[in-house]
């Protein structure tokens, strides 16, 4: 298991940021909002079905050589 199991796949702005990180291990997607260095939440990012976005993850048997 790699020791880090979210990676962020999307940053915008620096002090009012927003972030999407993906669980590593089962595809989850969250937003993750910094205010101003005062707040911040995270949440899983829901689509229109109304379901939790799920990226697909790729493991090493996906990958042909």
């Amino acid at each position: 298991m790699d020791k880090n199991r979210f990676e962020m796949v999307y940053s915008q702005g620096v002090v009012n940021s927003i972030e999407i990180w993906k669980d590593k291990e089962t595809g989850a997607m969250y937003m993750f909002r910094v205010i101003g260095g005062v707040g911040c939440g995270l949440c899983p990012l829901i689509g229109p079905d109304g379901k939790p976005l799920v990226d697909p993850v790729k493991k090493e048997d996906d990958f042909f050589f």
